[in-house]
């Protein structure tokens, strides 16, 4: 089965061409999915935010409050690499599991944002980046999360530039124009895909 990396910086739109794969039947592990799911009461990885950062990063019904957490990782970088270092491990964890779970497709997309800063191409055989224009991603991000400028160039400039992305994908999707075009453009890398995992499976019989 053939792995394609999705990558892309903050607002470009990975959410939404994961959504359109999966609407072509196309399996989806998603690190973001993954991330939130192991920090839910009961899970250990809500533990291990608690231990860094204690109890005042908890809502009064025991969820992680995402707003306080960000506040105490935000604008420190060392308090950003122990979230990290200790999450980290767990989403790959989680990742390597649900692909050992898929069997008999010709490919899947695991997103992972953070795929260049985590070094984590070893993890999939081809590396698909969704990029727009600065203006274009500033406004999602301004209209879906509220942040100010400052904050989003904050958020920005902790991960590797829009130029290195698309300078080591093997594809790239344009995401700057309407979603119509976006679908045209999946569904073309998706039957390019196929193509692909066919050749690889003839090669290794």
């Amino acid at each position: 089965m053939l792995k394609i990396g999705l990558t892309g910086g903050i607002g470009c739109g990975k959410s939404t061409v994961s959504s359109l794969f999966q609407q072509l039947n196309v399996p989806v592990i998603d690190a973001d999915v993954i991330s939130h799911h192991i920090v839910k009461p009961g899970q250990k990885g809500l533990d291990l935010v608690v231990s860094l950062f204690g109890e005042n990063i908890l809502l009064g019904n025991g969820e992680l409050n995402r707003a306080a957490l960000r506040d105490c990782v935000f604008f420190d970088l060392e308090a950003k690499k122990k979230l990290e270092d200790a999450l980290h491990p767990m989403i790959f964890e989680e990742i390597r599991f649900q692909l050992n779970l898929i069997h008999d497709e010709p490919y899947c997309i695991v997103s992972i944002p953070l795929l260049f800063e985590t070094q984590s191409q070893r993890l999939v055989d081809r590396v698909l980046v969704v990029d727009c224009d600065k203006k274009t991603q500033y406004e999602r991000v301004q209209k879906r999360d509220n942040l100010t400028i400052s904050s989003i160039d904050n958020i920005i400039s902790t991960q590797v530039s829009a130029e290195f992305r698309r300078n080591n994908a093997n594809d790239v999707l344009d995401n700057s124009e309407d979603s119509s075009l976006l679908a045209q453009q999946v569904k073309k890398l998706h039957n390019f895909y196929i193509s692909l995992s066919l050749s690889q499976d003839t090669a290794l019989s």
